[in-house]
């Protein structure tokens, strides 16, 4: 049984997704962009952006919105957000700082600590959480089960 089976169109669901979406997105937003300034932060935004999809997904059907969200995307916000957080350390190592050691950025380059700390919180950790919020939604929705190993059938 496939879920576009048990997937019912809910008009009342479908009206109020198209109406907090938008509102949810740009407060995910919000509190990405200020997350290093003000109470809040990346990871909540990432968790909210993530969310924003979910609901769209229960709005609209799982399925297609996991062929509108493709594996590739998913995979590239993670792995994005990761190679941003470790290249900005590696970047303070290389400027003979320790690892994330944002001072190195204002000494060799003149850039502000802040900047780096923004680079991490927008682009490494709220990439990180949005994408792994909708993965695992998409993988617990995908369900699980097990294949037998000790040679029998699922019959016997």
């Amino acid at each position: 049984m496939s879920y576009q089976d048990t997937y019912s169109e809910s008009q009342v669901i479908l009206t109020a997704v198209k109406i907090i979406a938008p509102f949810t997105l740009t407060y995910g937003l919000f509190m990405t962009f200020h997350g290093a300034d003000t109470p809040g932060g990346s990871f909540q935004g990432g968790a909210i952006i993530g969310v924003t999809v979910l609901m769209l997904a229960f709005a609209f059907g799982i399925e297609p919105t996991r062929e509108w969200l493709r594996n590739a995307v998913l995979v590239g916000l993670v792995a994005g957000g990761v190679a941003v957080f470790i290249g900005v350390g590696l970047a303070a190592m290389a400027l003979g700082g320790n690892f994330l050691e944002y001072d190195r950025f204002f000494e060799v380059w003149g850039i502000r600590q802040k900047w780096g700390m923004e680079a991490i919180e927008i682009g490494g950790i709220a990439l990180i959480v949005a994408g792994v919020v909708i993965t695992l939604f998409f993988a617990t929705a995908a369900g699980f089960t097990p294949t037998r190993t000790d040679g029998r059938g699922e019959d016997e």
